[in-house]
């Protein structure tokens, strides 16, 4: 057996038994890829190799906007801006039948375009929005399946630390990404909110007693200092006022001065923030490490391009190629993390994608979508299960309602691959790409 072929089964056969096992996903990659990687190079030079690896994989100024990014997360979720954003939401969507169905997926979007994680967002959102369902008679099933679905969005709508972590791989710019991320996840919310549409006509849903003009501009503009983040970030990213660390790091200070004036959090709350946040940041950078380690080992093994040779035999159509990149990353995305999948996927499919024509910010929304639906799905979707815990039920139970979910999103999916312009518009629009 040559070396390649060998690599290859333990990568393989080793991430398999770790994760039927029931290891967490860092250690199954990890570990795996260390055994090859020892196989290949010999036991010193092997783990001396994986060690570099993981380092330079984490080593990247512009990582350092992810656990800058997740720790204004975790500010604003403690300081009283989930609240804020869902009352804003109720106003926004109140005269709609099914009104707080709807407000769940618009408050699940501007919440998760804030914080950058999908998670959070099932979380805070569906914490809050949950019980009122279930005092306006919503079904539990169907109001958990909403939360569920809708809560990915925010991972599109920037700023996005997945899309940070295509950047670093592709070398495409995040500022370029930020922008197109736009319109799809845009795309996502209206989608799950055509799915409650039906469901509100079905059973003739009224909308929600909406509130005053008067009341409806207050609240509306107790949301702007929150919505405002948004503004400040991702306006100076693609202004090039500051890069998309800088950014991050002006997303906690403000964050910060926002929850101390809405009298939220106090010092003492602060060793706690930072705390969870290192813990959220330390998954994602052990993440990002291993998966740095299987990589190299993967283009040791020359298993990027046996897939890569694999799928032009297949056919040599440019929508059959995309359609089985979409399957597998579909299939990838119900065990993986987005994180590990775009270090691993990316360099296998886009050179593939970029042969057929394919920009790579394009591609990048379309992995990105592709992988969040993943997010949602069994048997690992960790927004499903967060989601589902949030709302006291088991994932069986939640299954079916969010069938007609999965039907919309994949459709949406489908657009987002074959209209590029769906991706590359805004940027276009905005000067960030030609």
């Amino acid at each position: 057996m040559d070396t390649a072929t060998l690599l290859s089964l333990i990568l393989l056969v080793g991430v398999v038994v770790l994760l039927a096992l029931g290891a967490p996903i860092a250690i199954g990659i990890g570990l795996a890829s260390a055994a090859a990687m020892m196989v290949g190079l010999g036991p010193e030079n092997g783990l001396q190799t994986s060690a570099q690896r993981m380092f330079t994989g984490t080593t990247s100024f512009t990582l350092l906007a992810i656990p800058f990014f997740i720790l204004a997360g975790v500010i604003m979720n403690n300081g009283g801006i989930s609240r804020r954003l869902v009352d804003a939401a109720k106003v926004l969507s109140g005269r709609l039948p099914g009104s707080l169905a709807h407000t769940n997926v618009v408050a699940n979007m501007m919440f998760g375009s804030i914080s950058g994680s999908g998670v959070a967002s099932a979380a805070a959102v569906g914490g809050t929005m949950g019980p009122m369902q279930a005092r306006d008679g919503y079904r539990r099933e169907f109001s958990a399946a909403t939360n569920i679905a809708s809560a990915p969005s925010g991972l599109l709508i920037p700023p996005s630390n997945t899309l940070i972590v295509y950047s670093l791989v592709s070398g495409s710019s995040i500022a370029a990404l930020f922008v197109a991320g736009y319109l799809p996840g845009f795309l996502w919310g209206f989608a799950t909110m055509a799915v409650v549409a039906v469901y509100a006509w079905r059973n003739k849903m009224k909308a929600s007693t909406p509130s005053s003009v008067r009341q409806g501009l207050k609240v509306l503009l107790d949301a702007v200092p929150s919505l405002f983040l948004i503004v400040i970030v991702i306006g100076g990213i693609v202004g090039g006022v500051f890069t998309a660390t800088e950014g991050s790091a002006i997303a906690v200070v403000y964050a910060l001065l926002l929850s101390f004036l809405y009298r939220n959090i106090g010092v003492r709350d602060l060793p706690r923030i930072l705390v969870e946040s290192t813990k959220i940041t330390a998954v994602v950078m052990i993440l990002i490490g291993v998966s740095s380690i299987m990589s190299w080992v993967m283009s040791f093994a020359g298993i990027p391009g046996l897939i890569a040779s694999s799928l032009l035999g297949i056919t040599e159509s440019a929508a059959v190629i995309l359609i089985l990149m979409n399957v597998i990353l579909l299939l990838v995305g119900t065990f993986m993390d987005p994180t590990p999948a775009v270090l691993i996927f990316t360099p296998i499919f886009l050179p593939i994608a970029i042969s057929f024509g394919m920009d790579p910010v394009h591609f990048g929304i379309m992995m990105v979508f592709n992988l969040c639906i993943g997010t949602i799905t069994p048997p690992v979707g960790p927004v499903l299960f967060v989601g589902a815990k949030i709302a006291g039920l088991r994932i069986e139970a939640v299954i079916k309602s969010l069938l007609p979910f999965f039907a919309v999103l994949i459709a949406t999916l489908m657009l987002v691959t074959f209209v590029p312009a769906l991706s590359l518009w805004l940027p276009r629009l905005a000067g960030l790409m030609p």
